[in-house]
């Protein structure tokens, strides 16, 4: 079955059909460990999208330990068994389908952890990436700009500064969909926004002077506005 992309609106959707494409293949040939699928290329024309979107949800579902890409070799099925595979699908495809404040709700839990973490282990170097990121949200917010990519940008930098890639990678998952609905339904006043200005500074300050136990209170603080804004939101 073919599918115009013209016609899905969300990335998400769009990454979501691919996979229960692949994943419909695989059983299809009764692929199993080791067992290489096609070229990107055929793939795309096999399902009618774009090779971008095809390399997107093999990413996600590397990511997910289903495939395993090999450089000049191509695209290969990880050991975990067929039904092992189709369930860990399902739940990814599931994933993506969450309400948006059990989003939020799972971004704040990681992002707690990160900025402990942070405080730990950040280097010189982290703590400058930090605070650059924190000077062009400052600039953005002081200019009355829309600052939710700097906004990323900053907790992004905190995450990897924890040192922990997988949560570095969930971050890198479920915080563009967040920034995607408040970009879309959020109106954020000028006190609003320096009130989140300040949070920002508190947060790069805890893990400047690496105090654990602030920075997870200002990291908590700082989400009290997007959970209120949660409570309210119309899904």
């Amino acid at each position: 079955m073919k599918y115009e992309t013209a016609k899905i609106k969300d990335n998400t959707e769009i990454q979501n059909i691919i996979i229960s494409q692949i994943k419909d293949f695989i059983n299809l040939k009764n692929l199993e460990l080791g067992d290489k699928l096609p070229s990107q290329r055929v793939l795309s024309e096999k399902f009618n999208v774009s090779r971008r979107h095809v390399g997107e949800a093999i990413e996600k579902l590397e990511f997910y330990g289903v495939l395993k890409s090999v450089p000049q070799s191509g695209t290969f099925v990880e050991n975990i068994g067929i039904t092992a595979l189709n369930g860990i699908i399902e739940d990814i495809i599931a994933l993506d389908k969450q309400d948006f404040k059990s989003l939020v709700e799972t971004r704040l839990m990681l992002e707690t952890k990160t900025a402990c973490l942070a405080t730990i282990r950040r280097t010189e170097e982290d703590l400058e990436n930090i605070e650059t990121a924190l000077n062009n949200y400052k600039v953005k917010v002081l200019n009355r700009e829309d600052a939710l990519e700097e906004d990323l940008l900053f907790h992004l930098a905190i995450a990897k500064a924890s040192g922990n890639s997988t949560i570095n990678a969930l971050m890198l998952q479920i915080t563009p969909k967040i920034i995607s609905v408040l970009e879309d339904t959020r109106v954020c006043g000028a006190d609003e926004r320096l009130k989140e200005l300040q949070n920002h500074e508190a947060i790069y300050h805890a893990i400047k002077i690496q105090d654990t136990e602030l920075a997870v209170k200002v990291m908590k603080v700082h989400f009290e506005m997007l959970i209120a804004f949660c409570d309210n939101f119309e899904k």
